[in-house]
């Protein structure tokens, strides 16, 4: 019998093996090298990033450096650190601050560099020179890579989208996201003279040279996401202007197309200031005066580029003229504007340290767009446009997926992570705090690399309330749960509970009505309440509806 019980055990212990690597089945040690702090990551912490690019449009080739200067965080570590680049590209050699060569050695995407740092010392500089042909993106913004496309002209116009996908597939780094350059970056490109290169921050230096081409160098004084940092290359020209913001004149620059000057002059300024408005309100001040806001021209749709959002829009409303709500009202703003200046503040000012919990940059944003309706249209508008919404929701996989291995979650993370928040605010029910949290977490967290955990525990103690498991039904399952009512109208009662959820799922309701409200809290067990003739409204469920993700069931009995 005991013979019986250990084969069972060890059988059962197989089968759980097997599952658990059929699970893991899709990540391999390049994932975990490219995802995880490891024993070469872990010792040093990015201060600088000084990039040098040249890129060859006819060749589609790159070459260029990058100076990293680090800080050392821990007393005891190895002798090596990992530097990642993607194939194609190859790091050619690698030098110390004091001319020494290091030895290094691949793996994949990542970079073995043997470095051995002599006690007591608090700070280093290495110099990677790499070279190659890049990643070339195939549908920018939604793959990564160089763009060498051409504008309407027939003239170079070249870029990099990367997110998600890293900037180690154009530049060496610490691909990373927990670890930002502290004292920020300068971008570098050396282009033919009849072209200009615009980046991220402010123009520090243009220097023309003997051979033809001119570089264009450009620095951001703020910690930047990796994949942030981009380059911008065509025949762009500039206008500029000033917004007079929370803290003060916040400059705005506009890098456009030459061909595109007059209607970006007659179209963007307000479309921005608008976006600021609105922001500023809901979110504190812009998060980066010291480097400037600018948007720049691409022929890719458009990305969050910090302090240069690529614009893509073609200077109309919508996305591309579409309205992702099907209500009409996404056709009423330029969605590119909104959405992609929204991640300042979430995405660029507040940044996951791990993707998968990338719904903290996409679902926040996302929201923005409603918020930014509710400050033009009004409270109602801006329900109809996050219902609107939900019909983009797949509930297909999980929001936050495995961490360490560089994954990312469902796509539902954009509107259903909104419509996730639309929910909590209407639990919450009192919108100068909810405006509270949102400008907290933007001073609280501001510059910094964050966990999800620590967003939902801020979230949850300014609002008096535990939702840690209403965050974990929403982003860790695909149940949308179901609030089940039967109207007891004989004895004026009405009785709740919540299915197709976890036990634990809570999720307080605040009804609100012109002339009456209630609140109450739902779990898995039936609850009742006594309800007056007006108060039975509150329970439709269209109304419902529209200010919860959740699926209205009601019953006949309570016996169904």
């Amino acid at each position: 019998m005991e013979n019986q019980k250990n084969l069972l055990f060890l059988l059962a212990t197989l089968f759980m093996t097997v599952v658990l690597q059929a699970q893991k089945s899709d990540f391999n040690r390049q994932d975990s090298l490219r995802g995880t702090i490891n024993e070469e990551r872990s010792w040093w912490d990015v201060l600088h990033y000084d990039i040098t690019v040249k890129p060859d449009f006819n060749k589609k080739t790159t070459k260029g450096k990058n100076i990293i200067t680090y800080k050392v965080v821990e007393d005891s570590h190895g002798d090596y650190m990992q530097i990642d680049l993607q194939e194609p590209l190859h790091i050619d050699s690698i030098v110390t601050d004091d001319a020494k060569k290091l030895r290094f050695s691949r793996e994949g995407n990542a970079w073995h560099v043997q470095n051995k740092i002599s006690a007591g010392k608090k700070e280093g500089k290495i110099t990677v020179y790499f070279n190659g042909t890049p990643r070339e993106a195939v549908r920018a913004p939604w793959d990564g890579g160089w763009s060498f496309s051409k504008d309407s002209l027939d003239r170079p116009l070249m870029t990099v989208t990367c997110q998600g996908l890293g900037a180690s597939i154009w530049y060496p780094n610490k691909d990373h996201q927990s670890d930002e350059p502290d004292n920020g970056a300068t971008l570098t490109m050396i282009v033919p003279n009849e072209l200009t290169g615009v980046a991220n921050g402010r123009l520090k230096e243009k220097r023309e040279h003997n051979d033809g081409t001119t570089s264009y160098t450009w620095e951001v004084k703020s910690p930047i996401n990796n994949y942030n940092l981009i380059p911008y290359i065509g025949h762009y020209v500039n206008f500029k202007e000033t917004y007079a913001g929370l803290k003060g004149d916040l400059d705005l620059d506009y890098w456009v197309l030459d061909y595109n000057l007059k209607r970006a002059k007659s179209y963007l300024p307000n479309e921005v200031h608008n976006m600021l408005d609105s922001f500023e309100y809901w979110f504190g001040p812009y998060p980066f005066y010291e480097d400037g806001f600018k948007l720049v021209d691409v022929d890719h749709t458009g990305m969050e580029h910090q302090s240069a959002v690529a614009y893509g829009n073609h200077y109309k409303p919508g996305y591309r003229g579409r309205d992702g709500s099907g209500t009409g009202i996404g056709l009423l703003w330029d969605f590119i504007v909104i959405h992609e200046s929204g991640h300042e503040w979430f995405g660029n000012n507040i940044t996951t340290k791990d993707l998968a919990d990338m719904y903290i940059h996409e679902g926040f944003t996302n929201y923005s767009e409603t918020l930014f309706i509710e400050s033009m249209y009004g409270a109602d508008a801006a329900n109809d446009y996050n219902w609107g919404i939900r019909r983009g929701i797949r509930n297909d996989r999980p929001i936050i997926p495995e961490y360490g291995v560089n994954a990312q979650g469902s796509g539902d993370m954009y509107t259903k992570g909104s419509n996730m928040i639309h929910t909590i605010r209407h639990s919450i029910n009192n919108d100068q705090l909810f405006r509270n949290i949102l400008t907290g977490l933007n001073r609280v967290f501001y510059h910094q690399t964050v966990t999800s955990n620590q967003v939902h525990d801020y979230i949850s103690k300014k609002a008096g309330f535990d939702y840690s498991a209403v965050f974990h039904q929403y982003l860790k399952t695909t149940q949308i749960p179901e609030i089940v009512l039967f109207a007891d109208a004989k004895n004026n009662r009405m009785y709740f509970k919540y299915d197709n959820c976890e036990e634990g799922f809570n999720l307080p309701l605040s009804l609100v009505g012109k002339h009456t409200h209630l609140k109450i809290f739902p779990t898995t067990e039936w609850q009742s309440v006594e309800v007056s003739n007006d108060q039975y409204v509150l329970f439709s469920a269209p109304r419902i509806e529209k200010m919860y993700y959740l699926t209205p069931k009601v019953l006949n009995s309570l016996k169904e």
